[in-house]
């Protein structure tokens, strides 16, 4: 039975610097893997088309992502997560040494080991989640990519490099452009859930068409309709200039598909294509997200990891997807 974790509050009780508690190997592996199956239904989607000899590897790297991200998210004050946050980066430096007392970080070791993997990714995330508390507004666009660089590039990077794929441009950067475009994707998704659970607006400055318009937002967000007769049509206009932004990340990345060893590219198309579909789904609904929130129906998560796993059997089987 999958459980639900505990409030990352109370996880940092058991687990954080002022923990006294050990714990083996073994026992730090069975904790990441509980996590990633218990956080979301999405990783254990995912899971049979991992790689069984990987499986691990990818709820350890999971599980680094999701400490990280409450760490710095789910705190409710900025100053202790920054304090959390470099106690965090301060265990992924011990865990190369084999002295780190945390569990993800006890996991890590081993998977950073077997894999040969540079820090600067995990690195990366964690300064991404530190920006994330003295950074809430984006003046421009190149400054939202910036941080899409910091916070979603590293993932796809790892998720290669623990497949084998070649650690190279041709991949890397592909790579990137889908991870842009999911961290994106997920912000146009969020706009109302940013601003009010957040505070958060990831829509640039350069692109607002008014100078109350963060103010209106808030309002009509908390409220669920529109504070005037213009704010609907200026917020929907703003939402549509960001998702025609996305699309050519998506269309960059598809050359990754091809560039994969047959096998991986099941996992990795299911990336692209759940991100792709949610971005669909935003202009399906007249990107209204300044109000509502889009989401992938469980029927929709099933065709599409139904086509991902049909292309993984007829590759293993010698066909052809």
């Amino acid at each position: 039975m999958r459980t639900t974790p505990a409030p990352i509050s109370e996880q940092v009780l058991i687990w954080g610097p002022e923990s006294a508690v050990s714990i083996e190997e073994s026992e730090a592996v069975a904790y990441c893997r509980s996590l990633a199956g218990g956080h979301y239904e999405n990783f254990s989607v995912l899971s049979s088309l991992i790689p069984v000899e990987v499986r691990d590897d990818f709820a350890i790297v999971y599980s680094f992502c999701r400490w990280s991200d409450d760490l710095g998210d789910e705190m409710d004050d900025p100053a202790e997560s920054l304090r959390l946050l470099d106690w965090w980066r301060g265990e992924l430096v011990k865990c190369t040494a084999g002295q780190a007392t945390h569990p993800v970080m006890i996991a890590l070791a081993g998977t950073i080991k077997r894999h040969d993997l540079p820090l600067a990714p995990f690195n990366d995330l964690i300064d991404a989640f530190i920006r994330d508390q003295h950074q809430t507004r984006y003046e421009t666009w190149d400054d939202l990519l910036d941080y899409c660089a910091l916070s979603a590039n590293p993932v796809g990077r790892l998720v290669l490099m623990m497949l084998g794929e070649p650690r190279d441009n041709s991949h890397f950067i592909p790579s990137d452009a889908i991870c842009t475009a999911l961290q994106l994707t997920n912000h146009w998704q969020d706009v109302s859930r940013d601003i009010l659970d957040r505070d958060r607006v990831y829509i640039p400055r350069e692109f607002w068409n008014s100078t109350d318009f963060e103010d209106r937002l808030r309002r009509s967000a908390r409220q669920g309709w529109a504070v005037d007769d213009t704010f609907l049509e200026e917020s929907r206009q703003l939402v549509s200039r960001c998702v025609d932004r996305t699309w050519p990340f998506y269309e960059r990345g598809n050359e990754l598909i091809d560039r994969v060893s047959p096998a991986n590219a099941p996992l990795i198309g299911l990336f692209r294509d759940g991100g792709a579909h949610v971005l669909r789904t935003i202009e399906t609904w007249d990107c209204e997200t300044a109000l509502h929130r889009p989401t992938l129906s469980k029927t929709r998560k099933f065709l599409l990891f139904a086509r991902a796993w049909l292309r993984a059997r007829t590759t293993r089987s010698g066909g052809r997807s």
